[in-house]
């Protein structure tokens, strides 16, 4: 299971590195190049809640193994035309968008999928997304070096490797993967939509609280990874694999804080609200910072390993929270569009980023700070952490 993640997140983190190489190869702009990454995230955005949907009524499965192929078949569309073609970047972002397709089937339907495995156990819940959650951000780690590494040998290399690691998770799913067998016939889709509808009427609080911290962490983490591409390269002359270790260490700090926080949540609403005011406070007051730290690469990597800490403590937590707290019959459904709201984010950071980093640079990061703050309060005032011992027959917190 954890493989999916990692595959997905290589699949578009890993490019962010060797994005200014792009972009003197294909001969495009910073906003150009800012739409390979958009253009994935795009396209999972609307196809997810629909992945969601298909997993809930014909298997998680079912679902997964055709989207990472269609993934494999993204990589070797962009692959090939920036092999072969001279003016490629239409087909890049063709293949990037297929990819964007496979990864909208494959990495959300991994959360209900543990749920299903693990249902009368919230500790062991939240331990396993708690892994599958450091497997991603390992990803985030490993991207930025092996992204460099291919770069630096095939420019487009990046691109046909997105598609060998496909096909290997495909081989692990295939083979080690056993879905617990359905017992109760598929929901018709007009029960579905009208049970969807009220999930959200009784506990729209909290999902939505959770949604749109989701797309922020998101927005920011984007935003921030691709300013520092640019940055490492403009300011701190900085190129290739040197470049791709150094980008991974505040990477490092989101993936090992993932790691510890998942084994130490255990399905216990009191200690999630703790963990996601405390973080999105860190995370508000780093953002803020980096702007005025650019120019010095310690303190840059300092400021930016906050900053990862305080969203690798969020990510298994909100996880968890939508995870552990929707019944089986939904969960598919509301945990993908909590993965499409994530996928907002990923969308929207770098192009703002493209835009502004110039000439706002630091206005922007003290507005992102600020909203982070305006996270916390969302957090504080409808995730209700009394609700602990109260089990509810709609799903809603317990």
């Amino acid at each position: 299971m954890a493989s999916i993640p990692l595959v997905m997140t290589l699949g578009n983190s890993m490019l962010i590195p060797v994005l200014p190489i792009f972009e003197k190869e294909v001969g495009i702009t910073s906003f150009q190049t800012s739409m390979i990454i958009t253009s994935y995230s795009i396209a999972s955005i609307f196809l997810i809640p629909v992945a969601g949907y298909l997993s809930d009524r014909f298997g998680r499965k079912v679902v997964i193994l055709p989207s990472l192929l269609i993934a494999l078949i993204g990589g070797l569309v962009a692959g090939y035309a920036s092999w072969k073609m001279e003016d490629p970047f239409t087909w890049i972002i063709i293949g990037r968008v297929l990819q964007g397709i496979g990864a909208a089937g494959a990495a959300p339907i991994i959360l209900p999928l543990v749920g299903d495995l693990y249902k009368d156990d919230d500790e062991k819940t939240s331990t396993c997304l708690g892994l599958i959650e450091t497997s991603n951000t390992f990803g985030k780690v490993l991207s930025p070096i092996l992204g460099a590494l291919f770069a630096a040998y095939l420019w487009y290399l990046p691109f046909f490797s997105i598609s060998v690691f496909s096909l290997i998770s495909i081989v692990l799913v295939l083979f080690f993967i056993k879905v617990p067998k359905k017992k109760e016939d598929p929901v018709a889709l007009s029960e579905f939509i009208k049970s969807t509808k009220k999930i959200f009427k009784q506990e729209g609080k909290w999902i939505f609280t959770v949604f749109l911290v989701g797309i922020y962490i998101m927005l920011v983490l984007f935003a921030v990874l691709f300013f520092l591409s640019d940055s490492l390269e403009k300011t701190h002359g900085l190129y290739g694999v040197k470049k791709g270790f150094v980008l991974a260490i505040p990477l490092l700090a989101l993936c090992i804080a993932s790691f510890i926080t998942g084994r130490k949540i255990k399905g216990e609403l009191k200690v999630m609200k703790v963990i996601m005011t405390v973080s999105l406070i860190l995370m508000s007051v780093s953002v803020s910072l980096i702007g005025f730290v650019d120019q010095r690469l310690v303190l840059l990597l300092t400021v930016t390993s906050f900053l990862g800490l305080s969203i690798g403590a969020l990510l298994p937590t909100m996880d968890a929270l939508i995870t552990e707290n929707i019944e089986k019959e939904e969960r598919g459904t509301i945990s993908s569009f909590y993965s499409s709201s994530r996928f907002i984010g990923v969308a929207a950071g770098p192009p703002l980023m493209a835009v502004v980093m110039k000439s706002l640079l630091n206005a922007s990061l003290i507005g992102a700070g600020i909203l982070g703050i305006l996270m916390f309060l969302l957090v504080l005032f409808f995730i209700q952490s009394e609700k602990s011992s109260t089990s509810t027959t709609d799903g809603g917190i317990k």
